[in-house]
């Protein structure tokens, strides 16, 4: 209704008494039974639904199985080798150090200036050969003054030997006048013993005589220092001095010159103490050097030295103390342990060279004109002693086959049963699966 001034006034809003209120009706009716009392989507709703959902799934399935279709992940290709005639052997493989059958360092044995030098590297000479040169004029002073002593000591000697002729006539003198009570007893004593004295002047003189000579052949053989010569026929390996320089040779032998007799080099084979017990003299051994590894030069194993060379520094012959003595030999106890396996070659063309190193073989045994197939190829073994390979037929199909196995040096293998020359067998697959490949398709859609 209205008032007066145009103001609305409205009826109480609040339901009569039995009446409910439109609100409360609403929410009464959205209860679960209400919600699914609601009739069914539409059947144009549902199929809507349905290729939102399928439509993505199945084109990324298609996608998926043309991919594998089209393109398939090809599988591991097989490695394979033939079986063919060779050799194969076992042997202990070491490191060697090539040096002349005989090296020899020449040096000074006396102090003075080099005059002369007569060697060149690489020049060959002859026992006997001079090869370097001293300032003499020292030493040859030297065996002057020797020479002199010596002849002061025999005049000396002469002298003694008239003295003691003049002495044992005076003294037969006084004996025959004693005898004829011609002379006293004292005169005859002391012409006795001038003759002892004298001969003992002369004894003196002849030690001192053979004193002399002794050093006159010392200085006689320290003048002959001064010319260095070779002392056998051989190369001349390196030269340590120039001429001019001045060596002393006080406390040690200044080296002149290092010779080598390059017609037969001798290799000492360093072989571990894990392999030492496996190689004796007399077994067959070949090397080859760095520049021609392909060329095999082959020898006698001569000998195998008995201790390492470590037994050189060994701290147990040593005068320290005990602390000394055990650290030294703890730290010599963890340093690998090689033995030297000596043997000799003929180098007479000259081509070894000193200090080149050697990859030796030792053959411990071989097998030649065998049938043979990598080591990799074999499993095994079985309880027989049989070993299995997989080999590729005719028809390119892969079966295994069970072979009887000689010697194998872990890297070739000798068969003695199963295999035929030229069939193949497996060795290993190569893996060429695509590093990318399409997962496949998720279970559920988008």
């Amino acid at each position: 209704m209205h008032r007066p001034d145009g103001a609305v006034i409205l009826h109480n809003a609040l339901p009569r008494e039995g009446e409910c209120d439109p609100g409360v009706a609403r929410s009464k009716a959205e209860t679960p039974q209400a919600r699914s009392s609601r009739p069914p989507l539409p059947r144009r709703w549902r199929r809507r639904v349905a290729r939102w959902v399928l439509l993505p799934s199945a084109a990324v399935l298609l996608g998926w199985l043309a991919k594998v279709q089209l393109f398939p992940t090809p599988a591991a290709k097989l490695i394979t080798v033939p079986a063919v005639i060779g050799n194969i052997e076992e042997s202990v493989v070491a490191t060697g150090t090539l040096k002349p059958v005989k090296l020899i360092a020449v040096g000074a044995q006396v102090s003075g200036r080099i005059t002369a030098l007569k060697a060149a590297v690489g020049q060959k000479v002859r026992a006997g050969d001079l090869i370097a040169e001293i300032d003499a004029l020292t030493k040859e002073n030297d065996l002057r003054s020797a020479q002199a002593t010596l002849d002061n000591v025999r005049a000396q000697r002469d002298e003694k030997v008239a003295t003691l002729a003049k002495n044992e006539a005076s003294l037969a003198r006084q004996k025959l006048t004693f005898a004829q009570n011609a002379s006293s007893r004292a005169d005859y004593d002391s012409a006795e013993a001038d003759v002892k004295a004298t001969q003992a002047q002369i004894a003196q003189l002849d030690a001192q005589i053979t004193e002399a000579e002794v050093s006159m052949s010392t200085a006689r053989v320290n003048l002959g220092y001064t010319r260095i010569t070779a002392p056998i026929g051989a190369t001349v390996l390196a030269v340590g001095v120039q001429e001019g320089q001045t060596v002393n040779a006080t406390q040690s032998a200044p080296t002149i010159v290092v010779l080598g007799d390059l017609d037969t080099m001798t290799i000492r084979a360093q072989i571990s103490e894990a392999d030492v017990v496996k190689v004796r003299p007399g077994q067959q051994v070949y090397f080859t050097i760095l520049g021609e590894p392909e060329r095999r030069l082959h020898a006698i194993l001569r000998s195998i030295e008995p201790a390492p060379e470590s037994v050189k520094t060994d701290s147990s012959f040593s005068t320290d103390s005990t602390s000394t003595s055990s650290s030294s030999s703890s730290s010599t106890s963890s340093e690998a342990i090689y033995y030297n396996g000596v043997f000799d070659v003929p180098n007479v063309d000259g081509h070894l060279r000193t200090y080149m190193t050697a990859e030796v073989h030792v053959l411990l045994r071989e097998a030649r004109n065998v049938l043979t197939i990598p080591a990799a190829a074999l499993s095994g073994p079985e309880a027989d002693g049989s070993f299995d390979v997989r080999v590729v037929n005719t028809d390119s199909a892969v079966a295994r086959r069970s072979v009887k196995v000689g010697l194998d040096n872990k890297i070739a293998a000798e068969i003695r049963e199963g295999l035929s020359p030229g069939e193949r067998v497996v060795i290993g697959e190569t893996d060429i699966t695509p590093s990318t490949t399409m997962a496949a398709p998720p279970p559920g859609g988008m």
